[in-house]
């Protein structure tokens, strides 16, 4: 490993994510989306600057527990305890209808294959990666119209946070049967018993970072007491349950998140994640990533991919949406609110790609699927809206 070499590879990579991350923003697109663009221009797609080894692929490894922790962190388990019957539902059927979808899709493109086979699994995988949501930006629309308090609002921010605890397990169950030994049976149960012990030990462990709390508030033993948690749990998932290591990171911070400290230590896992392992992370993706392998084929399954993920999350939430009483506009809104993707879909790809399910070619799908809902919804969302203030004023 050369030491001097991995100085020159981190700068290269910290300022040219950096750089197309703000011109990303400036352009009113998500900032990871500049900072994959960044990694193909310095990655084997254009320059060939710099090389994605095991110690990059060390630190994306960390940047992406990192990301996950925070996730979990964020998560209001208030809202889920209070979000009621229908943002199941809805959350479930954002799951599920993208699933089936993206499976079919591959099988569509490569064939119909027996379930247990390897290419069911890998059809099972590109389904997985369409359950992925990410509504910062729909919130942030929201925010901007006044609509965040709504009833709509509320449904996608309820069916949002359960979607990503669902999509993690689904994970979890897919990369399980890549484990020829392992059978579906199998699977659950140990997935069943990660959950299990995460909430057992996860309750002591509650506890015990309560009292730290208030001993030592807002010191910094407590975030480093948390990433040790996520680390650990990261760890113990993997190792011993065969569960997926975000899955541990995430539920790390789930047992954080109500903490009165839990922001603090957010804070602080957000500068690690910002100044330099998200970066690697995300453009570690663009690294992986030769567009000149590309060809027809892949090409049109991106394309398909994209409107697949777009219409799974409308129909699976929007029509149920509509099926549970919302009317025609508010179902509407809610299916495309939900139809976003960000950085958990990365994730999900890159862990399909380290369990050899998936190969690089179909980052290019996801990283346009995660482009244009990003574009897409916000345009869409405020088109509705003023349809009803339109009509609105009409009927006055």
């Amino acid at each position: 490993m050369d030491t001097i070499q991995i100085l020159r590879d981190l700068m290269i990579i910290i300022v040219s994510a950096k750089l197309f991350g703000l011109i990303a923003r400036r352009l009113h697109a998500p900032q990871v989306a500049g900072e994959i663009i960044a990694g193909l221009i310095i990655g084997p797609t254009l320059f060939d600057l710099v090389e994605a080894g095991d110690f990059l692929s060390g630190m994306a490894e960390i940047g992406v527990i990192l990301l996950m922790f925070s996730a979990g962190l964020e998560t209001d388990i208030d809202k889920l305890k209070k979000s009621g019957v229908k943002a199941t539902i809805l959350a479930c059927t954002g799951v599920a209808v993208p699933l089936v979808f993206g499976a079919i899709l591959y099988m569509s493109f490569y064939g119909f294959a027996a379930p247990g086979s390897m290419e069911f699994i890998k059809a099972l995988f590109i389904g997985t990666i369409l359950t992925a949501t990410s509504v910062s930006i729909t919130v942030q629309v929201l925010k901007e119209l006044g609509k965040i308090s709504t009833d709509v609002g509320t449904t996608i921010m309820s069916a949002a946070i359960i979607d990503d605890v669902i999509g993690i397990v689904v994970l979890t169950a897919v990369l399980g049967l890549k484990d020829p030994s392992a059978n579906l049976i199998t699977v659950v149960i140990k997935t069943v018993a990660f959950f299990v012990l995460s909430f057992v030990v996860g309750i002591a462990i509650f506890k015990i970072m309560k009292k730290v709390e208030i001993k030592w508030p807002h010191t910094r033993r407590i975030p480093i007491l948390g990433l040790a948690l996520a680390f650990a749990m990261s760890y113990v998932a993997d190792k011993y349950f065969g569960v997926a290591d975000i899955t541990g990171a995430y539920v790390a911070g789930i047992i954080l998140s109500s903490l009165d400290n839990s922001e603090y230590i957010d804070r602080k896992m957000d500068i690690n994640s910002y100044m330099i392992f998200g970066p690697v992370f995300f453009a570690s993706v663009g690294l992986q990533t030769n567009l000149k392998t590309v060809d027809m084929t892949i090409l049109a399954f991106s394309a398909a991919f994209v409107i697949v993920g777009l219409l799974g999350k409308v129909v699976g939430c929007g029509l149920v949406a509509k099926l549970l009483k919302y009317n025609t506009s508010d179902a509407l809104k809610i299916g495309v609110g939900m139809m976003t993707r960000g950085e958990v879909a990365l994730i999900v790809a890159q862990r399909g790609l380290k369990a050899e399910i998936i190969d690089s070619r179909y980052f290019t799908a996801v990283i346009l699927l995660i482009i244009l809902s990003s574009i897409l919804t916000p345009i869409i969302l405020k088109a509705i809206y003023a349809s009803d203030e339109s009509k609105e004023k009409q009927l006055q």
